[in-house]
């Protein structure tokens, strides 16, 4: 049952168990963070935080990023379908990659958002109610930089104990990223009233607008 996210089976226990990650405090600024890039350009950052159309979502609505798009990491290219992803056996994590402008936003804002609103990183191969490894908590990092960034953040988060439980976010070179079929794409937007998208991801949406407003864009 929770080899699908979309899994209409649990949507009534979702209500208990969305994914709102155990706070005990206000994730603080990166203490180690890539300066902002003097002039405009694109980088590429990859994160998993469970299923990825509310990960895509919050991403979408995040100010210096110019495309957020589902998929698939972690696994080989022949298995990066959504029907194999779900047997859980392939690798992958259903992940998204996060196109953005270092100008306007750097790799550490990011993961403030990830770790703050697009998941929880204390659940271990799960979020909510969908388990297994395809829903694991990851970075995947791209270059050194995002490597050290992320490790520093991790400890530093959990130095100060803003979460309840620790943190079990893996952070792993990232190899590729297959993007996923159409139809998962701008997911949330094209489904805002569907109930697995009404518990577990608009929720995470009022919470970026919320928590990062100078971060938050409407398109």
């Amino acid at each position: 049952m929770g080899a699908f996210c979309r899994s209409f089976a649990v949507i009534a226990t979702s209500l208990a168990l969305a994914c709102s990650p155990a706070i005990a405090g206000t994730l603080p600024d990166p203490a180690v963070d890539s300066p902002k890039a003097a002039t405009s350009g694109q980088a590429t950052a990859v994160f998993a935080g469970g299923c990825f159309w509310g990960v895509e979502a919050v991403f979408k609505h995040v100010k210096g990023v110019t495309v957020s798009t589902s998929g698939y990491s972690g696994g080989s290219q022949m298995t990066a379908k959504y029907m194999l992803v779900g047997s859980g056996t392939t690798g992958h994590a259903e992940a998204v990659e996060v196109k953005y402008d270092p100008a306007q936003v750097t790799y550490g804002q990011l993961l403030r958002v990830f770790f703050s609103v697009a998941h929880d990183p204390t659940q271990l191969n799960r979020q909510g109610p969908d388990w297994g490894t395809q829903y694991r908590s990851a970075i995947f990092y791209a270059t050194p930089e995002q490597e050290r960034v992320a490790q520093a953040y991790i400890a530093q988060l959990n130095a100060a104990k803003v979460f309840s439980k620790p943190i079990v976010t893996e952070v792993t070179p990232l190899k590729a990223f297959y993007a996923a079929e159409d139809y998962h794409q701008n997911y949330l937007a094209r489904n805002s009233d569907q109930p697995y998208i009404v518990v577990n991801d608009l929720p995470k949406l009022a919470a970026l607008k919320e928590q990062f407003p100078q971060l938050y864009t409407s398109r």
